[in-house]
């Protein structure tokens, strides 16, 4: 039986452009330092709506909407090692764009 480390990201963000840059980024640094790459997986985009009255008192049927777009990728990472670690750690990521890193052990049974 072997211990195997995985490691699996998941960047969130309004803008669909900006997340898709920050991926590439990721990518490109997890396989320069030697990692192997699953992703970038699109997570479904989750849509909020507002709707807002636009009279403060009179006019009720007059109403503007609006939504809010949340924009998810998943990537994983296997056979990592110290330096992918670090190098993911000091990436620079624009404003608006939010990472969760999350490290799993996955453990292989040969027969």
């Amino acid at each position: 039986m072997g211990i195997n480390q995985k490691i699996r990201i998941k960047i969130k963000s309004f803008d669909h452009k900006i997340i898709d840059e920050v991926s590439k980024n990721i990518i490109q640094t997890a396989l320069d330092t030697g990692a192997i790459v699953a992703g970038p997986i699109p997570l479904p985009t989750k849509i909020k709506k507002f709707t807002v009255l636009k009279p403060t008192f009179k006019y009720k049927d007059s109403r503007d909407q609006f939504e809010i777009r949340t924009h998810a990728r998943l990537i994983d990472f296997r056979e990592t090692t110290s330096q992918t670690i670090e190098s993911l750690q000091n990436l620079q990521v624009p404003a608006g764009v939010d990472i969760e890193i999350k490290m799993m052990m996955d453990k292989k049974t040969t027969k």
